[in-house]
């Protein structure tokens, strides 16, 4: 992460065949199938999401809030990969004309979210490791079409404003 300053190496993944740019099957790394994945120097995988984004919070503490309030990170985090993330796969994977009820209960957990920005990010002032797990479902939400309650139309825009979020969308091709 650029703004962590934790230097590490992506390699793209093949979401579909599972293989990895340059060579290689994803599958021999992570045997769930599915990103991410971080690998450190001495071979240990470590994966889903709110483990990674704890590591590198731990790493980078000022992506953290701090004291008892990192616990409600670890809640927070926990809130967005099992009400929002988790309904988008049977949201994509249903016939078009049956997606309303999983799109209601997608845009209820945004709404939710959307009622902890009002100072700004998830945490207040300060900008924290589930901030960009939100903008990333937040983002992609809006590009399918979702009608996004105005303080997360907001945040995205905002998110996107940081230099480390456009060198990455550079990166992915997004920008």
């Amino acid at each position: 992460m650029l703004e962590a300053g934790i230097q590490f190496d992506v390699v793209k993944v093949d979401i579909e065949t599972k293989q990895i740019e340059g060579g290689g099957r994803y599958i021999d790394i992570n045997p769930k199938g599915y990103v991410p994945a971080l690998v450190f120097d001495d071979g240990e995988v470590l994966t889903e999401n709110v483990a990674i984004l704890a590591w590198v919070a731990d790493r980078a503490p000022e992506l953290a809030p701090q004291g008892h309030l990192g616990y409600r990170l670890l809640e927070m985090l926990s809130f967005i990969a099992t009400e929002i993330h988790k309904r988008f796969p049977t949201y994509l994977m249903l016939p078009e004309d049956v997606r309303e009820p999983i799109a209601q209960e997608i845009l209820r957990w945004f709404r939710f979210a959307a009622g902890r920005l009002e100072r700004g990010y998830l945490f207040g002032k300060t900008f924290t490791v589930a901030d960009p797990y939100l903008f990333q479902l937040a983002r992609g939400a809006a590009e399918l079409g979702f009608q996004l309650p105005e303080p997360l139309r907001d945040y995205i825009a905002r998110i996107e404003e940081r230099p480390a979020v456009q060198a990455a969308l550079r990166r992915e091709g997004l920008a």
